[in-house]
């Protein structure tokens, strides 16, 4: 249940994509999972790795993948915002 939580939180984070501008490497969906695959790792690292069954499940343990949902979007938007340069500057003026 926990993993449920931590991918949750960070499909409701990724929600929020919207009002940022779309530089993001893979777009939309590259923003959808980085927010989920950043959600979800660092969820496992505060459990050491371990994921927590149903009755140790709280509000807290989906709070916990909010950071790692930030961290994977960000990436994300960097990488975008990285290559969209390059791309401008490989380009011949015309």
């Amino acid at each position: 249940m926990g993993l449920l939580a931590w991918a949750m939180m960070g499909l409701a984070i990724w929600h929020f994509t919207i009002w940022l501008p779309d530089r993001y490497w893979g777009g939309i969906v590259g923003a959808f999972l980085g927010a989920i695959t950043g959600a979800v790792l660092v969820g496992l690292i505060i459990h050491g790795f371990s994921v927590p069954g149903t009755h140790a499940t709280h509000l807290l343990t989906a709070i916990e993948g909010a950071p790692g949902a930030l961290i994977g979007i960000a990436l994300i938007y960097a990488e975008g915002s990285r290559r969209e340069r390059i791309a401008a500057v490989a380009e011949p003026a015309l």
